[in-house]
């Protein structure tokens, strides 16, 4: 239970991955409600757990085994979210099945008993449901989860909803015109997943399990037994493992309980399974070397150790310790050991931060637990060489945890953990109010699939509260040891060069003697936002009035800060804050491109005053502040999201870091660093290069947009970083937009005091920023990768146009881009079987005169490259030749307002629309029209768009095709 909700996020290449790899794949008149029957003394969720049972949830048993959990949910209003989850993942294949459970998801959409083929995306779009976002599904080792979140639920949308989902559920329809359809599909996804990340989780994944199924159970399966799928061979997997009591179904929603239950009752009570329920497959436990195992727990045998090879990859070095997986009772006493657990290694990730900041020999090293695919329970340990030097980093990094698994922390140490505990805790239970439907059904999803609980933030921090006493400086050092203990210890080097090293040296890497790290601890501090010098004399509000939308205010200080204020309790114990200065990308010189990512990477660690990157995490311990820094095309700016107790002191590090800013050279050097070993990466595939290319060649090469060669970056110094940014941090106008839970006095006394400090700024306005397409070509521009000799990539785009002149139209082509998504969509991936996932978007920048365009993108093989160009000229053509249907734009309108109407209900999407409305007034007026102008258009609309934007000979086209060898 309390796992869950404090995973760590922090893993290294592979790891992220490992804990199981998961590939998505893009009604009647309801009855009357039943009483709901009392529930039963144990919710079948929480059987051998004291945990106290979430009461807001529902749950019970269909007699033909069929699990459900309901509740009642209004974020946001009138959507409910359905998750089924079928407990079959690839860990239930045989050899001869490899990529099964993934292909049933994608045929489920295909054809089943109430949506025939080529139905379902319409469909569900039809609905209000975006494909591929409201409407998905994924597949894991041990689990498939089918996703919906629907909008404008009525009762006759929601009866509508259960009877198709039962249709797609328990009777799918495998035929073979379907199957031979289908895994060109999934082929082509498997070719777009193929790379060297892929090559090296799989590798990965062989070292760390082997002689367990999940060494080679990826859920995309196998070429050779996907093309030898039938639609009986499916269709006998189906029936095994897609059964009632097999299934759980999860419902969150704007709902009436009762409802939801009958809803479930009426459309899965009737199905059965076929024969008896299989047992649960063997997924086997991890093994010790023969003659190796031992019962000193300090002891791990040392197994299977690697080198992986691959030269557009960046050095990692990963280590798992590996432990049986055992199911348990998620009872408190295990909660407790789990918090323990997350102590330990909060304070060692801490103390490898502190040494990667400073002269340490690794960019970034992290520690984390988990327990992997029911397959083992790991400590994971990752680290990132700052150079060649992969040995040293690795020494460095051991010599840090053998301090921690030698000596107790000390009572400091441990009080700066718990109080940061305190607020990861806390914050849910003030936020949870505004917890999303959608969030909460995944919550159920993953406790099912990991054999867990869940529970309410009250029940969560209270059980917290209650472990702080437990938290002594003898019991972490104990669960350290236990996190470093195991049954046998593998580890793998993946590297550019194969002159770095073998196998052998790996192994000697992990068992050579090392000694506890000297000075790793990291020194107590008393420092507080009390002991800060102040931004300045604080300032007055000159001017206040209504914006006349919502409750919001426009205000004025007396140094000319300009402010969008709104007070609200939408979302209680949220604060959104966003700053914006300057004139962005406008304002950077192309000769100092290079320093536009380093400022976004390492501008805010720099600090300000004399206070570094330490000192603000001290700062920030038990708080909910952030640092964030980004750069538009028109401003640069601080954002966060924070809650009433902490509003002062977050506008005051933002205001601090304008008035006092800070130059340590540190940020800057781990920023160069970080972005060599990046740019290593961006050759391994076609998507990847044009990732990183596309941004800047679509604004006809302007090298601010470009993200830095290995070449530009040698220039790169601190004292550059300096010269560029100084000045840049002086600059105005300042907006500061700030919504959400706090009271109209606190707001205005906070901003005076931070904001309302700062010196009168002069605003010189640099050279506009007129971004332009390339001029149209016949023949692609190609460029080139290193990747997958099958892979390739390619782009068309149309150039449009920029400004609010022209704000209804920006807005009818982002419909227009949707109707040629669909039929983008229909030709290279339903009749050619040539792409898993084209795309095509409509940029049109409101705050630039010029640089919209219009797009349509996809990875393909390479002898498809044609195809694509084919289709993508054919479509526009018919477009420009023809209106598209009533049909055609209902599936992109409904979605569109559903969309909008979901997002209006939260804070951040009217700072989002409103951002520099202090200063561009025109934005609050925009916003009034946005659903109109978003969600409802006409064929002849649509077609004149067409015609006057998508012209023949027009087109700027790409592609990314294999390098020669």
């Amino acid at each position: 239970m309390i796992s869950q909700h404090r995973r760590s996020a922090r893993f290294g290449l592979v790891f992220s991955l490992l804990a199981g790899v998961v590939l998505p794949t893009v009604a009647q008149a309801t009855p009357a409600a039943p009483t709901l029957a009392a529930p039963a003394s144990v919710p079948w969720l929480y059987v051998g757990s004291d945990v106290p049972h979430d009461a807001q949830w529902t749950f019970g048993i269909l007699p033909n085994g069929l699990r459900y959990a309901v509740r009642h949910n209004g974020v946001p209003p009138g959507q409910i979210s359905v998750r089924v989850v079928a407990d079959v993942g690839s860990l239930y294949e045989t050899d001869a099945q490899r990529g099964f459970a993934h292909l049933i998801e994608h045929l489920t959409f295909r054809d089943s008993k109430y949506l025939k083929s080529g139905e379902a995306i319409p469909t569900w779009q039809k609905l209000g449901a975006t494909f591929g976002s409201d409407t998905n599904a994924e597949t894991s080792p041990t689990e498939t989860v089918y996703k919906l979140d629907v909008p404008n639920a009525s009762p006759e949308v929601i009866d509508t909803t259960f009877k198709l989902l039962s249709g797609m559920i328990a009777a799918p329809i495998f035929t073979p015109q379907g199957v031979k359809t289908e895994v060109p599909i999934v082929l082509a996804e498997m070719r777009e997943r193929q790379g060297p990340e892929s090559r090296v989780i799989d590798a990965t994944r062989g070292a760390f399990f082997k002689g367990q199924p999940l060494a080679d159970r990826s859920p995309i399966g196998k070429v050779e037994t996907l093309n030898a799928a039938t639609a009986d061979s499916i269709k006998a997997f189906h029936d095994k493992w897609y059964r009632p009591d097999n299934t759980v179904i999860v419902v969150a929603g704007d709902s009436d309980p009762a409802t939801m239950v009958a809803e479930i009752t009426k459309w899965f009570g009737d199905w059965q399974g076929v024969g008896k329920k299989p047992a649960q497959p063997d997924f086997g436990e991890p093994t010790a070397p023969p003659g190796t195992a031992t019962k000193d727990p300090a002891k791990v045998p040392v197994d299977e150790t690697a080198v992986i090879v691959e030269p557009d990859l960046p050095r990692v070095f990963n280590v798992a310790i590996l432990r049986p997986w055992h199911k348990i009772n998620d009872t408190i006493v295990y909660n407790e050991g789990n918090i323990i657990d997350r102590l330990a290694l909060a304070l060692i990730n801490r103390r490898l931060e502190s040494r990667a900041r400073g002269n340490g020999s690794f960019l970034a090293a992290s520690v984390d637990q988990n327990r992997i695919s029911r397959s083992a329970d790991t400590t994971l340990i990752t680290v990132t060489p700052l150079g060649d030097d992969w040995k040293a980093a690795v020494h460095d990094v051991r010599a840090v945890l053998a301090d921690a698994m030698t000596t107790p922390p000390s009572k400091e140490e441990i009080a700066r953990e718990v109080a940061e505990f305190d607020v990861s805790y806390k914050v849910p239970v003030e936020t949870q109010e505004t917890q999303a439907g959608s969030k909460l059904a995944d919550e159920i999803a993953q406790a099912v699939d990991i054999r867990e609980t869940v529970a309410n933030p009250d029940t969560v921090y209270g059980i917290f509260k209650k472990t702080i006493p437990l938290f002594t400086p003898a019991a972490v050092l104990q669960h350290t040891r236990a996190l470093f203990a195991g049954t046998v210890e593998r580890a793998i080097l993946i590297t550019p060069k194969a002159s770095d090293g073998t196998a052998q040296d790996v192994r000697l890497a992990i068992t050579a003697p090392v000694g506890a790290a000297a000075g790793s601890r990291l020194s107590a501090s008393a420092l507080t936002f009390a002991d800060l010098p102040a931004i300045g004399t604080p300032g007055k509000v000159v001017d206040d009035v209504p914006t006349g939308l919502l409750g919001i205010e426009r205000i004025t200080l007396s140094n000319g800060v300009k402010v969008l204020l709104w007070p609200n309790d939408a979302e209680p114990g949220r604060i959104i804050v966003r700053v914006r200065f300057g004139a962005g990308y406008a304002a950077i010189r192309p000769q100092d491109a290079v320093y536009a990512p380093l400022g976004e990477a390492a501008l805010m660690d720099s600090g300000f005053a004399k206070y570094g990157r330490e000192d603000l995490d001290r700062l920030a311990t038990g708080r909910k502040l952030s640092l964030n820094f980004d750069i538009s095309d028109t401003a640069f700016g601080f954002y966060a999201d924070t809650r009433p107790d902490d509003m002062a002191d977050q506008l005051y590090l933002f205001a601090a870091k304008l008035a006092m800013p800070r130059w340590d050279e540190h940020p800057v050097i781990r920023a160069l660093a970080a972005s060599r070993i990046s740019y290593e990466s961006t050759n391994g595939s076609p998507m990847k290069v044009l990732q990183r290319d596309l941004p800047w060649l679509i604004r006809d090469g302007d090298p601010r947009f470009a993200q830095p060669n290995p070449a530009e970056l040698a220039k790169a110094t601190p004292e550059g970083f300096r010269r560029v940014w100084e000045p840049l941090l002086q600059t105005g106008p300042i907006e500061v937009d700030m919504f959400g839970d706090f009271t109209h006095e606190a707001g205005i006394a906070a901003l005076l005091r931070s904001f309302g400090a700062l010196p009168v700024r002069t605003s010189v306005a640099p050279p506009p920023l007129t971004p332009h397409l390339p001029a149209p070509n016949v023949t692609p521009l190609v460029l080139t990768h290193r990747g997958d000799p099958d892979a390739a990539a390619a782009l068309v785009a149309w150039p449009t146009g920029g400004g609010r002149g022209l704000l209804r139209e920006s807005r009818q082509l982002e419909l227009l881009a949707q109707i040629y998504s669909n039929r983008l969509f229909d030709v290279m991936r339903e009749k050619i079987g040539a792409s898993y996932s084209p795309q095509v978007n409509s940029s049109w920048p409101l705050d630039l005169s010029s640089g919209g365009y219009f797009a349509a993108t996809t990875q393909l093989r390479p002898r498809d490259l044609p195809a694509f160009f084919a289709a993508t000229d054919q479509i526009a053509a018919d477009l420009a030749a023809a209106p598209p249907s009533a049909e055609e734009i209902a599936r992109v309108t409904e979605p569109t307002k559903q969309w909008i109407t979901r997002l209006s209900t939260g804070n951040g999407f009217y700072l989002d629309q409103l951002q520099g409305g202090a200063i561009e007034q025109r934005k609050i007026a925009d916003l009034r029209s946005i659903l109109v102008d978003s969600s409802s258009t006409t064929p002849a609309e649509m077609q004149d768009l067409a015609r006057r934007y998508l012209k023949p000979g027009a087109t700027w086209k790409l592609e990314v095709v294999p390098e020669k060898k």
